[in-house]
């Protein structure tokens, strides 16, 4: 009986020690972009904060995803996004190492990247990051959250005043029951010009992102044909025309891929025009639906590698082998251009952006980045999506 007891004891302590709630000042649920800059903001600022992230990467978008090139404003490189481009600078040995593409003046291979964060984050003794963890819950309660997460097929539990849902589709905020809105809104409702006058649940296109590598002129390294091939699919990739000036499209495939051009002969494939750019509305659907949607996506973009290696003669162009920590070498998420729009107190909407000093209110003196990328939407790929045509219009930095 003594032993039962014994037992128990340690069997209930074991679950108490287990579920003990860690305390921090500030909860983050995402390691990306946003997740990132908000973890090591807080933690310079005294806060002991937690970083829960479900890969073993920072960055999100900028390293996880591929998309290593920033639409940032280069002549106001401050805060974070400037510590971040200097590393870059410091590693490649100038800014003009780093404009080797022409989508961006700051393009970098997306493991630098995500070397840099992670220095950056270890660095900072208030910061905590939990690799390799999913969050399960969240609740508010007593001016508090707890949030539930796994590591290491471990339950754990962390409690902290302030939750940041900095997932890539808003899925924290989504599983508490916050309205939202998706997908176009109407003209009347949200008050920008170029919306349609019927709102609508399409959303932007996403990406799966494959970064090439120049392995030398004679070498094969076309992949093998994939599934449902048709090269007519890509037909259009190599005509681009400037979305600014409205010339004419050229058919220039070395243009194309010099788009996104990185450091060290390497290429983010990325790209909208009978490109690599997939629908599907991935927000609602289950972890399930979602694996199956995104594999849908990873055979467009090895259909448009293949297409490229194969119609287009760029056979010594081949999938990077050492970019990313997976078995397929292609990134550990896919490239959202779309989430799930909360309900604030504003909006930001494209009259902050097209004409900032006539908007309703003076957002810009409350900005914390600044941007200054031409307006644009990838919504090509689905057929019942409205046109719009705002993407030759010019912006200020706003």
């Amino acid at each position: 009986m003594k032993k039962i007891t014994c037992l128990s004891l340690l069997f209930f302590g074991f679950l108490n020690l287990l579920f003990a709630q860690e305390k921090y000042d500030v909860l983050i649920v995402g390691g990306g972009a946003s997740g990132t800059a908000a973890g090591i903001a807080a933690a310079r600022m005294g806060s002991k904060t937690l970083i829960v992230e479900p890969t073993t990467w920072l960055g999100g978008m900028l390293t996880s995803a591929g998309v290593s090139a920033i639409d940032g404003n280069h002549r106001l490189p401050s805060g974070i996004w400037g510590e971040f481009r200097d590393s870059l600078i410091a590693y490649y040995g100038s800014q003009q190492a780093l404009s080797t593409g022409w989508v961006s003046n700051t393009l970098f291979e997306p493991k630098v990247g995500n070397e840099i964060f992670q220095r950056i984050a270890a660095s900072e003794p208030n910061l905590r990051v939990s690799f390799q963890s999913e969050w399960k819950s969240a609740q508010y309660e007593d001016n508090r959250w707890t949030l539930v997460y796994e590591r290491d097929g471990q339950t754990r539990k962390a409690n902290a005043p302030i939750l940041i849902d900095a997932t890539e589709l808003g899925d924290v905020a989504a599983s508490l029951g916050l309205p939202y809105r998706l997908g176009m809104d109407s003209r009347a409702e949200i008050g920008e010009e170029f919306a349609p006058e019927n709102g609508n649940d399409i959303v932007q296109d996403l990406t799966y992102v494959v970064t090439l590598q120049d392995y030398g002129k004679g070498s094969d390294q076309t992949i093998p044909k994939p599934n449902n091939y048709d090269p007519d699919e890509f037909a259009c990739a190599c005509a681009h025309a400037d979305p600014i000036t409205d010339n004419a499209p050229t058919l220039d495939c070395d243009k194309m891929l010099a788009y996104g051009k990185l450091p060290n002969g390497k290429y983010m494939i990325n790209w909208p025009n009978c490109g690599n750019d997939h629908y599907v509305n991935l927000v609602e659907l289950s972890d399930e639906e979602r694996k199956m949607e995104l594999e849908k996506a990873k055979q467009t973009s090895l259909r448009f590698v293949y297409y490229i290696q194969n119609e287009l003669g760029y056979k010594h162009l081949g999938i990077v082998e050492d970019e990313y920590p997976t078995e397929d070498n292609l990134p550990m998420i896919p490239y959202h251009r779309e989430s799930r729009r909360y309900y604030g107190l504003v909006d930001f909407t494209l009259p902050y952006v097209k004409s900032p000093y006539d908007a309703p209110n003076a957002l810009y003196r409350t900005g914390v980045a600044v941007g200054d990328y031409t307006i644009d939407h990838h919504h090509k790929k689905n057929l019942n999506a409205p046109e719009i045509d705002f993407i030759k219009i010019r912006v200020p930095s706003y």
